[in-house]
């Protein structure tokens, strides 16, 4: 209702400037001499509408800027807001990307410790191997050597208690006894003699 009856007041005062300029208009116009009825109507008309304006128009105009000034402080205050946040998140990223590349790099250098070491252990436990073996080895050759050479004196002492026993049997004169032991002894395989 208000903005209606604010705008047949306006147009009653627009016509009013219009009305008093139709009855000047049968008199000559003359643009350097000044028309006081109509400065007065215009005067009145422009206080009027001003008024008016003020009253009506001027508040919500004022308050709907005020408003959009409003909206676009909060809207620059949360942009700088989610841009820091934008940078706080960019930066806390960046540290967990560099956390995580330091943690493969030490992964990746504890993998190649564990390796040389696990290298280095079986390296080891393989010369042990070797060395426990060829012990061993030794051990069983010597053994063996120890072996054959008490084998051999066994065979040794039986081919002289058999050469003795031949002759203890033939108690004969000495060149007699040279004879039948070197005969005995011919018999022998060489091999058996070699050793003895």
């Amino acid at each position: 209702m208000r903005s209606l009856f604010a705008a047949i007041s306006a147009s009653a005062l627009a016509a009013a400037p219009l009305l008093a300029q139709e009855q000047e208009a049968h008199e000559s116009v003359n643009l350097l001499s000044p028309n006081t009825g109509l400065m007065f109507w215009t005067l009145i008309i422009f206080v009027v509408l001003l008024f008016i304006l003020a009253r009506f128009a001027f508040k919500p105009l004022t308050a709907a800027v005020e408003a959009r000034e409003a909206q676009l402080a909060k809207a620059i205050e949360d942009a700088k807001a989610d841009r820091e946040k934008a940078s706080q998140l960019l930066a806390d990223q960046t540290k967990a990307l560099d956390a995580a590349r330091a943690e493969a790099q030490r992964v990746i250098a504890e993998g190649r410790v564990t390796g040389e070491k696990l290298r280095n252990e079986m390296l080891e436990q393989t010369k042990e191997q070797q060395h426990e073996l060829l012990n061993r080895a030794r051990i069983e050759i010597d053994n063996e050597r120890k072996r054959a050479i008490a084998d051999l004196r066994r065979e040794a002492v039986d081919l002289a208690l058999a050469g003795a026993s031949k002759v203890i049997e033939r108690n004969l004169d000495d060149a007699t006894n040279r004879k039948l032991v070197e005969s005995f002894l011919s018999t022998v395989p060489s091999a058996a003699r070699g050793h003895g």
